[in-house]
């Protein structure tokens, strides 16, 4: 009798839960205005657009690998920024790290900072304080990234094994060594994978940022649509997806062998 009311329980519960989720659904349908018949109606206009792309014009290759080059250049330092940032404040981010509550909640909420805010955002605010150029950009890139790597490995480390922890802690080892021996062995593979794949983010984050004058080709990509130059865009997206290619192939080859 007992064991019925509680699947009883359970029951009611699960359909409460469903209702939320599709009230939630409904309501987020109705507030971005999502409409199947205004889609597969632009459909037409679509193509039509496109057609004006084709063929690409690779007149300007040279400069368009240039700034492909400097969105690359813009990427790789700001992941290895944020990846040596990222690391002690993950840590103090851990709950099972850091016994201090206060502590712990400051560093979470200012990675929730850090993450919350667009990298086009951060590219204009360092626009402002360092100029036109790709330091702008890097820095741009380095801050997001640092409060989204945070998050992951603070994550990470929450999830690790307490047993070998507790092991090192009966030695006498200090917090330190604790890390050292016990904690950053563990995340290490998570925390290789996690920065590859956010300097993959960063290089597609790269080429937009440049919008605001932070480097790279974005600039010159939003010239050509301001012009209409339909055929520089469709050339600089191909280099662009191209790049992102090859790193995302250079970068799974590294995750393999490291992980």
């Amino acid at each position: 009798m007992q064991s019925s009311l509680i699947k009883k329980e359970e029951r009611s519960k699960q359909w409460v839960w469903i209702v939320v989720i599709a009230g939630i659904l409904i309501w987020s349908w109705r507030g971005s205005e999502m409409s199947l018949v205004h889609l597969f109606g632009g459909t037409k206009n679509i193509f039509i657009y496109l057609k004006d792309y084709f063929p690409p014009d690779f007149s300007r290759v040279g400069l368009y690998l240039k700034e492909s080059i400097v969105c690359l250049h813009i990427a790789i330092w700001g992941t290895i920024i944020a990846a040596i940032l990222s690391l002690p404040l993950g840590l103090l981010a851990a709950r099972n790290i850091v016994g201090n509550l206060i502590i712990h909640q400051l560093v979470r909420r200012f990675l929730d900072l850090l993450r919350a805010i667009n990298e086009f955002i951060f590219a204009l605010i360092f626009v402002c304080a360092v100029g036109l150029g790709p330091f702008a950009g890097l820095l741009a890139i380095a801050v997001h990234t640092t409060g989204v790597l945070g998050k992951l490995i603070s994550e990470v480390i929450e999830s690790i094994d307490p047993g070998q922890v507790e092991a090192i802690t009966s030695t006498g080892a200090n917090k330190l060594q604790i890390i050292a021996f016990s904690v950053l062995p563990q995340i290490m593979p998570l925390w290789v994978s996690n920065v590859l794949y956010r300097f993959e983010v960063s290089v597609r984050s790269s080429t937009i940022i440049g919008l605001c004058g932070a480097g790279g080709i974005g600039f010159l990509l939003w010239e050509a649509m301001r012009s209409f130059k339909s055929k520089e865009v469709c050339a600089m997206l191909i280099i662009i997806v191209v790049m992102v290619g090859i790193i995302d192939l250079v970068c799974s080859k590294i995750r393999k062998k490291m992980i």
